[in-house]
């Protein structure tokens, strides 16, 4: 299996360091960029599995750095690092594009099972292209779901889903009826299942209604089951 190229683009010296030494231990190749200019240079001459981009950086800043990532054609996940606790700076980040984040401080270990967790994400998706079958779009209702394509359409009209938002409505578009629970949630669509990051099942949630539902507080499409998590309308 090639050896996995990730970049880390962050300004601290000591925390960049930090991740290039255990990053390097865990069998990748990593390579340093100190400010979002020289990160998008290292971007235009070379290609990464993933990018590791802190927020606050001098000159081009994360969230910048994020959207011209997601303006280029080839797709390259993104791990977002920010000091920031506040939920408007994870959700930007979320909505430009970033597969996860991370808030500092944060644990190395739980740092590395979320970059293994998005290099499985990115390997299953890579056997489902390359599939014989490939999946069949699925309609519910108004909605039109393409694995394919990656695309969604309601009424007619394509619908701008995150990366994340996608994988989250497709895993319940397959299991119609089928209740989770969040930390099922985080498991199979996330690809890890750390208890207290249920937040983070919530927050998307939310946003998925937003973009889906004639009425997020009374939804047609992911229901909630009380007590126990949410599921895929089978009514439709």
């Amino acid at each position: 299996m090639p050896i996995k190229q990730i970049l880390v683009v962050e300004d601290d010296h000591d925390i960049a360091q930090l991740l290039e030494m255990h990053l390097t231990d865990s069998g990748c190749a990593v390579t340093l960029a100190n400010d979002g200019n020289q990160g998008y240079t290292q971007l235009l001459n070379h290609q990464y599995d993933l990018v590791i981009l802190d927020i606050m950086m001098p000159g081009m800043d994360g969230f910048e750095l994020c959207k011209k990532i997601r303006a280029r054609e080839n797709y390259t996940p993104v791990l977002m690092l920010t000091a920031r606790s506040s939920e408007l700076d994870r959700v930007l980040g979320l909505e430009l594009g970033a597969d996860d984040y991370l808030t500092k401080p944060f644990s190395i270990r739980e740092l590395l099972a979320r970059v293994k967790a998005i290099f499985r994400r990115v390997e299953s998706l890579s056997d489902k292209d390359s599939a014989p079958t490939p999946e069949q779009p699925k309609q519910f209702g108004d909605m039109v779901i393409d694995a394919q394509k990656h695309q969604v359409t309601l009424h007619g009209k394509e619908v701008d889903l995150t990366a994340r938002e996608f994988d989250l409505l497709w895993h319940f578009a397959q299991h119609p009826g089928q209740v989770f629970t969040r930390t099922q949630l985080l498991d199979s669509v996330w690809g890890y299942g750390h208890e207290g990051y249920e937040h983070t099942v919530n927050s998307h949630i939310n946003r998925l209604r937003a973009k889906i539902e004639k009425d997020p507080a009374k939804p047609d499409y992911v229901l909630t089951v009380w007590g126990v998590g949410y599921k895929f309308n089978d009514k439709l």
